[in-house]
């Protein structure tokens, strides 16, 4: 049995979760596993059990112990009373704080000892434990202090792995990570330096400079201070273009850097940050990694992700994106498309072609004005190189073609809610919704493992309601975890009230429906009427001829409209003839809104030919 407490509080055996039942007992095992080895007092556990003792509180004691030795019974630890409490016998291992504290150890007496490879694998098997906040949930005043120490060492750690990658060479594949990691620790002196270099090695000393100037900003707003020492001389030294950034010892304060070659500032890399609770997709990243060493040499290539909003293709390409960052070490270029964003018309290539030569070093006054003279230097510049490019998002194939390259071995992953079947040569990938037992696991490593086991069955359910879609279980898993007093029950019966799921399924700055509901902008009028009616229909699928008979349009004219649905990924196709509404999109193609002129049913076409044979006097 093993005992995880860096996230929130877990008993494993053999892999499989032990389910500790009652916030009690978890309070108490925490307790325990914080002396692990060593007796814990009887007065003790009930300072930290209760504000205000009640006289019950030593029998009360004694019942949790008892239970939690029910638990503990189908491993080989055991509970061992002693004469004034309690102690847990296990090995220190048995809990990962303390193998986390090991590796951290070992890691620090490599780097010691010039082992400096062995020190950052190390390190980053350490970071690898935490799974969120430690003892997350977990509330006493030792436990609650632990945490704290926890979560300091944690990002300490952190820090120092970061330090160690730039010292062992790493630089642009950097960058997305600390960029990450500074927005969410802005007062980290440590992760803003290391920042700051990889971009100045990166050949971006503009960005560097940025970060610099950010952090001033945010230290004197926020705390009335200004940068540390080390961070105004490695400002310095960017400024002067001097040898603490590019090789030599560096001056005043700054971390020890090694030396990298100027020719990085030709490798930019702007990938978005990775996600660490990315869930499932095996089969997937393995197609697309096939398709890289299938690839023709010499030549680029093309993978194309596809499929309706919220299914993660973003996510897939990213994640895929930094795993290939090292087989194409010449730059790696994101561009967010905005094709299917109801908030902007989508980037014009133009700007998306002068935004992508920017990125790559050229000056503002460099970049061509036409879009033909832009899209050949972009093409120039890509030939007998060997980068990745993700084109996020895209409207349609019109507004990824001037951004491909010509020649070289560029990989340029696209994903986009259309299927792009106009892009010759490319690979497609459909991207459909989750396993069920994928989506649990993402609800759980979300809302937190320990509250999912107890309640498989509605985590289940809430799944299921949320339609296996990736980004509907991440909000819903958020609402469940920002809410202490819901239960994983409760969260289902609120998913399964069609009044209140859109609500459900919504947070300050991410709305489902939102999102879903900019899948239809392209449609006509005529194929939103399609979609709204289809979509109150009882029936889970349908074909050409029921959607005629619903529609009031011919069988051609109906498949006719299918087909666009489903090259939008708006429907799915059960079979040859046979279509569906994810669960979802049928919420919202029911909810799409009626033009005035449609207050009224359209009339049946025999009818609508009989109005027109009508003549009606002029003056009327």
């Amino acid at each position: 049995m093993e005992f995880l407490v860096l996230g929130a509080l877990e008993a494993r055996q053999n892999g499989a979760p032990v389910d500790v039942r009652g916030m009690r007992q978890q309070r108490l095992l925490a307790l325990l596993l914080l002396n692990v080895g060593r007796v814990v007092s009887m007065d003790f556990l009930v300072d930290e059990l209760w504000e205000d003792p009640p006289s019950s509180a030593r029998p009360q004691v004694h019942n949790a112990i008892r239970d939690l030795r029910r638990v503990l019974a189908v491993g080989e630890h055991r509970l061992v009373t002693a004469d004034v409490g309690y102690r847990l016998a296990a090995p220190e291992d048995a809990v990962d704080a303390n193998r986390f504290a090991r590796k951290v150890r070992e890691a620090r007496a490599a780097e010691r000892d010039g082992r400096t490879a062995e020190a950052i694998s190390l390190l980053q098997s350490a970071v690898d434990l935490w799974r969120g906040e430690a003892f997350a949930g977990i509330h006493c005043p030792a436990v609650t202090s632990a945490a704290a120490k926890l979560n300091e060492q944690r990002l300490t750690a952190v820090e120092d792995l970061m330090a160690l990658r730039l010292k062992a060479g790493e630089t642009s594949s950097l960058v997305g990570e600390l960029t990450a990691l500074l927005a969410e620790y802005p007062l980290r002196d440590s992760l803003r330096r290391s920042l700051m270099t990889a971009l100045c090695r990166s050949g971006r000393q503009a960005d560097a400079l940025a970060v610099y100037d950010e952090g001033r900003r945010f230290l004197a707003d926020e705390l009335g201070l200004e940068p540390s020492p080390g961070l105004r001389a490695l400002q310095a030294e960017i400024l002067a273009d001097g040898p603490g950034v590019h090789g030599a010892e560096p001056t005043g304060t700054s971390p020890q850097l090694p030396p990298v070659a100027r020719e990085s500032a030709g490798r930019p890399n702007c990938l978005p940050h990775d996600l660490a609770d990315f869930t499932g997709r095996r089969a997937e990243c393995a197609l697309l990694l096939e398709a890289v060493e299938r690839r023709a040499p010499g030549a680029p290539l093309m993978l194309v992700v596809d499929g309706m909003g919220g299914v993660g293709k973003t996510t897939l390409a990213v994640r895929i994106a930094h795993e290939l960052t090292d087989r194409f070490p010449d730059g790696q270029f994101f561009v967010a498309l905005d094709g299917f964003d109801e908030s902007r018309p989508p980037v014009p290539p133009l700007r998306a072609l002068a935004a992508l030569l920017r990125a790559d070093g050229l000056r503002p006054e460099e970049v061509p004005a036409s879009l033909e003279e832009r899209s050949a230097l972009w093409r120039s510049r890509l030939a007998g190189r060997r980068c990745l490019l993700v084109l996020d998002d895209a409207a349609d194939s019109a507004q990824v073609r001037p951004l491909l390259p010509g020649a070289g071995e560029t990989l340029v992953l696209v994903t986009s809610r259309r299927k792009l079947g106009a892009l010759d040569g490319s690979v497609a990938l459909p991207l459909d919704v989750l396993p069920p037992s994928d989506a649990v696991e993402l609800l759980a490593r979300v809302a937190g493992r320990a509250q999912v086991a107890r309640e498989p069955d509605a985590a289940a359910e809430a799944v299921a309601l949320c339609g296996h879609l990736p980004l509907a279980v991440r909000i819903a898993a958020t609402k469940l975890r920002d809410r202490p007093a819901w239960t994983v029950a409760e969260l289902a019966a609120r998913l399964a009230d069609p009044a209140r799921r859109a609500h459900c399924l919504r947070t300050p700055d991410r709305d489902l429906m939102a999102l879903l509901r900019a899948s239809y902008q392209y449609l006509d009028r005529s194929q939103r009427r399609f979609s709204r009616l289809m979509s109150r229909q009882g029936t889970e699928s349908f074909d050409a001829r029921r959607a005629a008979a619903v529609t009031g349009l011919s069988p051609d004219e109906a498949e006719g409209v299918l087909d666009v649905l489903f090259e939008h990924n708006l429907v799915r196709q059960e079979a040859s003839a046979l279509f569906s509404f994810h669960r979802l999109l049928r919420d919202c193609s029911s909810a799409l809104p009626e033009p005035a002129a449609e207050a009224f049913p359209e009339p049946l076409p025999e009818v609508a030919e009989l109005v027109g044979r009508l003549r009606v006097p002029a003056a009327v």
